[in-house]
């Protein structure tokens, strides 16, 4: 007999996890429960911006929930805001920046361990 899978349902607005950051740019926590992929929380203070990087190996989703701000994927650098959902390939440098004066929510599903800090 199989046993029950149990159910693991997160809420944007309590998200649980990990602070594996929490500095004066930004607050970000790794929820694990998961075998194969980490769900990542980032709220990024007013005016700041994430260090930037790029993971060889490993591809990644980032999802807006609150405010805007700017992304950079490689050379491009483009406009983001909740609601919208970025795709980084591979080896791909990204980096976010928080250019007004409210906090900026993303969340962040990637394969594997965390390689580096976002």
């Amino acid at each position: 007999m199989d046993t029950p899978r149990k159910m693991v349902k997160l809420n944007i607005n309590t998200f649980d996890g990990v602070i594996v950051k929490n500095d004066e740019n930004y607050l970000v926590k790794d929820n694990t429960k998961l075998k194969n992929l980490v769900v990542s929380s980032t709220l990024l203070h007013p005016f700041r911006k994430t260090r930037g990087h790029s993971h060889e190996g490993q591809e990644e989703v980032y999802y807006f929930t609150h405010g805007s701000g700017k992304m950079i994927i490689d050379e491009q650098e483009f406009n983001v805001s909740a609601g919208d959902m970025v795709l980084i390939e591979d080896n791909e440098y990204h980096r976010v920046l928080n250019d007004t004066a409210d906090y900026l929510q993303f969340f962040c599903v990637f394969n594997g361990n965390r390689k580096n800090s976002s």
